[in-house]
């Protein structure tokens, strides 16, 4: 589950990821110039290189919630799903054909002038059973997945967000024992795998403001390799406001020698929703609102980007009304926009 640990469900919308990766490969869906083709329906273009380098799909559900709206003639709402579909977000990475969805991702970013924000989230026994369980079936089927994103992510540009909560769930005591040595030593692995490739920067998941002191989790990212990658990313999923998230942030830094991160800003504008059971507070929770556009711009030099890595305007799960976890939800997208700060 999510909550003040976990990452909340993401298992649905698998499909989708999958046609859309291989319509990428086919077609490359964007031009080679800075705008990045937009497309036909929604009109859809890529933010400012120099301010947001990430690759805006023009494609993605948001932008056809855009085209839809506009068809039907409901121009307010577009404009406001606008907001959502113009950001880059994040693509997570399902496992069925990972190295085809990696290929055309990329090279749709590449195309674009853009780099691809990918997210792995297929570690064994992931989110200990609850409502983002699975992953896969064991140790060597993640390798395998592993070595297939990096096939298919290439010498392009990417940046890769490592399993969210993977970590995390090993401190907090979710996790049995008996998986701690293993999942240590597959995320050691992939890390090196992501490395070693020529333009790929890897981020690994470090949970959030709420969930407990940076004391507990330092060393558990030391086994988990985070001394050879970039950094680590903070309130994946989550609603902590950006200034907690920093705060949080630069404390784990000192404790990793001065390791950058990555702040998911994407629903965090009007910070964690306080109301209700404490365990349910996670999921959809209403009033909130979209946060921090993503860029490399940001209020600290120890934050590289700030990030829409959870998808905004998908359901965290079947709670308060909304649909299997990973699907779009339309009105809920609707009100984190409306929400949002102009």
């Amino acid at each position: 589950m999510y909550g003040s640990r976990g990452v909340g469900a993401f298992t649905g919308g698998r499909a989708a990821a999958v046609v859309l990766g291989a319509a990428l490969l086919m077609t490359g869906c964007s031009s080679s110039d800075d705008k990045g083709g937009a497309d036909a329906g929604a009109g859809i273009t890529q933010q400012p290189k120099e301010y947001a380098p990430f690759w805006v799909n023009p494609d993605g559900t948001a932008a056809r919630q855009v085209a839809q709206l506009a068809e039907d003639g409901k121009k307010a709402e577009a404009d406001q799903i606008r907001k959502i579909a113009q950001q880059p977000v994040a693509e997570w990475i399902n496992p069925e054909n990972p190295e085809e969805q990696a290929r055309g991702f990329t090279e749709g970013a590449e195309k674009a002038g853009r780099t691809a924000l990918l997210v792995l989230y297929n570690i064994p026994h992931r989110d200990c059973g609850q409502y983002s369980q699975g992953g896969a079936a064991d140790g060597d089927a993640y390798r395998d997945f592993v070595d297939s994103v990096a096939r298919g992510i290439g010498d392009r540009p990417a940046t890769v967000i490592l399993e969210p909560d993977a970590v995390l769930h090993l401190v907090d005591g979710c996790t049995p024992d008996e998986f701690h040595e293993e999942r240590y030593d597959l995320l050691k692995g992939a890390v090196a795998k992501l490395k070693g490739l020529k333009n790929t920067k890897v981020y690994l998941d470090a949970g959030n403001a709420g969930w407990g002191n940076p004391d507990q989790i330092h060393e558990p990212l030391t086994w988990a390799g985070i001394e050879q990658a970039d950094g680590f990313s903070v309130n994946v999923s989550n609603y902590y406001s950006t200034e907690e998230s920093i705060a949080y942030g630069k404390q784990l830094s000192a404790k990793t020698g001065g390791k950058h991160f990555v702040i998911d800003t994407s629903r965090n504008g009007n910070g964690p929703y306080t109301e209700g059971a404490a365990d349910e507070r996670w999921c959809n929770p209403p009033g909130r609102a979209l946060g921090e556009t993503p860029t490399t711009k940001t209020a600290d030099p120890l934050v590289d980007a700030y990030l829409w890595v959870k998808r905004p305007g998908e359901s965290d799960g079947e709670c308060k009304g909304g649909p299997k976890a990973g699907e779009w939800w339309p009105e809920y997208a609707l009100k984190l926009a409306e929400e949002a700060t102009p």
